[in-house]
């Protein structure tokens, strides 16, 4: 027996996205393992992407977008996972090549999900999302390479006013790093001091790609932006310096050179949020539901009805938005 929901559908005319509320059934779901009422969902900004037709990032309609979810199980043909059991879902290209979160159902393989973790609630696992994740991701990279707390020197991260720069600002801080936030929006500075940046940086300081080599500043950085800014950081990096690398907001291309990398033992670690093991998924979770400061993140969480997502997804593409979107499901 099917059961009926609302979702967003994309659909694509003469090569222009359209997006339209549906009244489906879980017929027209993909195949999957896993049926899960949806709950929570997030903005990122690759959803934004999504919802404006940029990048050629879905490739076949009608597509349901929505990048990450968090909900309860329905019904599953696989043991590890009962009806009623707490789930999240971030990466495996789901809101790209497979239907995603921003309808109330959603059916996908087992292996995509991980169950809820201890200490957290479905909203606030969804108020981390991908964008916390991936944090997430790139602090474990850091301290893998032998970057801690105890050395002299701050960590950067750019892009800080963004979802994953506000996440890995809290991170970092609750850890005890010393964290330089870089931004280039002044109204966002006491909201990263408040999210426990010790130092701003107006990224218009991290656009010089003259020089293969500036005065060393930092142990090292998690960056969100990619290219110019990207090139800037590693001829900025301290001996041994390490590089968390997690988005590509300013572009694929990276302006440099080896010298970094020759000459200073800098490291570049790429960080993969999409098809992450599992071990490594849990792993991550349960850190951030123990060490993420949750009212911290909440107060850096917007919530928005999924029936008005459409005007955000321009907000985010435009560098509008400060912090977290938790996009209610439910409410469309």
């Amino acid at each position: 027996m099917s059961d009926a929901f609302r979702a967003l559908v994309l659909d694509q005319n003469d090569k222009k996205v359209t997006a339209e509320f549906r009244n489906l059934t879980t017929d027209d779901l993909p195949d999957g393992d896993v049926l899960v009422r949806v709950k929570w969902s997030t903005l990122n900004y690759k959803d934004g992407m999504i919802l404006n037709g940029l990048g050629r990032l879905v490739r076949t309609y009608p597509h349901v977008p929505g990048v990450d979810f968090s909900g309860e199980v329905v019904s599953s043909s696989e043991a590890r996972y009962k009806p009623g059991d707490e789930v999240v879902l971030t990466g495996w290209r789901v809101g790209e090549a497979h239907w995603g979160g921003y309808g109330q159902m959603a059916r996908v393989k087992a292996d995509w999900l991980v169950p809820l973790p201890e200490g957290l609630d479905a909203a606030q696992a969804m108020s981390i999302g991908t964008a916390g994740f991936t944090s997430m991701l790139a602090v474990m990279a850091l301290e893998e390479q032998g970057i801690s707390p105890k050395q002299d020197g701050e960590v950067l991260v750019t892009g800080a006013a963004g979802g994953v720069g506000s996440v890995a600002v809290s991170i970092l801080s609750a850890l005890g790093y010393r964290v330089a936030a870089s931004t280039g929006r002044a109204e966002t500075h006491a909201y990263l001091r408040d999210l426990g940046a010790t130092t701003i940086i107006d990224r218009n300081e991290l656009t010089d790609t003259s020089k293969p080599l500036l005065a060393e500043r930092w142990i090292g950085a998690i960056d969100s932006v990619g290219s110019t800014t990207l090139a800037h950081v590693l001829s900025e990096m301290k001996y041994h310096g390490v590089v968390a690398a997690c988005g590509l907001a300013g572009g694929a291309d990276l302006p440099g050179t080896v010298i970094p990398f020759l000459l200073r033992g800098v490291r570049l670690i790429g960080i993969d949020s999409v098809m992450c093991p599992y071990a490594t998924r849990i792993r991550a979770w349960e850190r951030l539901a123990k060490e993420l400061p949750i009212d911290q993140l909440n107060a850096a969480t917007t919530k928005v009805a999924l029936r008005d997502v459409m005007p955000w997804g321009e907000k985010i593409l435009k560098g509008q938005i400060k912090g977290r979107l938790l996009i209610d499901v439910q409410d469309c």
